[in-house]
């Protein structure tokens, strides 16, 4: 790493609209920078009375106490701060993670004639969340409309989601996969029961009432590891199920512990749907962490889901969404030998690691 005391570091501001506590693709990405002779600076927002407080990072963070938490006055309040903020802050680069952070950062970056770098996590004009609210779905596709044909420099997650923007766009998305840093597990399994594991939002279509049905069914516990819009519905269909002793939920969990709940797991599950095209070309990072955890996975029958299973062998795809016959699957996988499993999550994760993907990320930024 450069020493500030050779030569100037080049500044890197990275924003993004969420409170930094459980993104781990904008701290890596932050963090290969800062290895890399970067000085960064990572932007994002302040929950009153929700939000816990940053643990110590290697890198300077800043947010934004906010009036507005959610909906159209949020991102018109968010983005506002944030322009001036990129605006009046010295920097060299700036990153964005996400259209809701896209606007500003593409002003600033013309009005200061600054590298702008543009990290797509998602489709993000194509979540559930839009497809019944077409006035707001517009607005965000504007903003698309506008930015994107302009932006040199930008990476996604997934080949599908850069084999559509390339399509609609012409533009040339790198693809920079959300997989975790090499290491090994360093946690035991001590319980003498059965431990399943979701990780992740918990919204509308993503499965978890899905997860839960099965559940009733399966002789384990499932631990659920966030929060998201329909977390009462779903605390609720526990309770009219009656299998509150086997589905448990952890709430929001800093993503510096969760691994550690995710190792001591026996199997990992993503059971996003089909309703969208932002969850069809989706590729998760909770996958990649469960099979870094060395834990199997059953996953959606979805295209980068399904090649992740057809070329590392490392789980199962959902056959069905019944769930009677979900929770076959899941006893089955439960009651495979874990040695068979084992030595293929080793090689997987060999492969699937952030090291490979920093290589590709910092070639965007030289």
């Amino acid at each position: 790493m450069y020493s500030s005391n050779q030569i100037k570091l080049k500044k890197v501001i990275l924003s993004v609209t969420n409170d930094l506590n459980t993104d781990q693709r904008v701290d890596k990405v932050a963090n290969s920078l800062l290895d890399n002779g970067f000085s960064v600076l990572l932007v994002g927002r302040k929950i009153r009375n929700w939000s816990s407080p940053l643990r110590s990072r290697a890198y300077d963070c800043h947010r934004f106490s906010l009036v507005f938490k959610k909906g159209f006055l949020f991102y018109l309040e968010f983005n506002i701060r944030l322009f001036f903020f990129l605006l009046f802050t010295k920097s060299d680069i700036l990153l964005s993670n996400d259209l809701d952070t896209l606007l500003p950062n593409f002003l600033v970056s013309k009005l200061k004639t600054k590298k702008l770098v543009y990290d797509s996590h998602e489709l993000f004009v194509e979540v559930p969340e839009l497809i019944h609210r077409p006035m707001v779905k517009r607005i965000w596709l504007w903003i698309e409309r506008f930015c994107l044909p302009r932006i040199k420099h930008a990476y996604t997650v997934s080949d599908s989601i850069a084999n559509y923007y390339r399509e609609k766009y012409n533009i040339n998305m790198l693809v920079v996969r959300n997989f975790p840093f090499f290491k090994k597990v360093d946690v035991e399994c001590n319980h003498n029961y059965k431990k399943i594991i979701y990780q992740g939002a918990v919204n509308k279509d993503r499965g978890v009432d899905l997860m839960i049905a099965s559940m009733k069914y399966v002789d384990a516990k499932l631990y659920i590891a966030g929060t998201g819009d329909v977390l009462d519905n779903m605390t609720n269909y526990v309770q009219k199920l009656n299998i509150h002793k086997k589905v448990i939920f952890l709430g929001q969990i800093p993503f510096q512990e969760l691994s550690k709940i995710t190792q001591s797991s026996d199997l990992g599950l993503s059971f996003e749907e089909d309703t969208c095209l932002a969850y069809r070309y989706s590729l998760p990072n909770k996958i990649f962490d469960y099979i870094h955890a060395e834990i199997p996975v059953l996953i959606s029958n979805l295209p980068e889901f399904t090649k992740i299973i057809q070329k590392y062998d490392v789980g199962m795809v959902l056959s069905s969404r019944v769930p009677k016959e979900v929770a076959s699957q899941i006893n089955t996988l439960l009651s495979m030998d874990k040695d068979s499993v084992s030595s293929k999550l080793k090689l997987a994760k060999k492969d699937l690691c952030w090291e490979n993907e920093e290589k590709k990320l910092l070639t965007l930024f030289m």
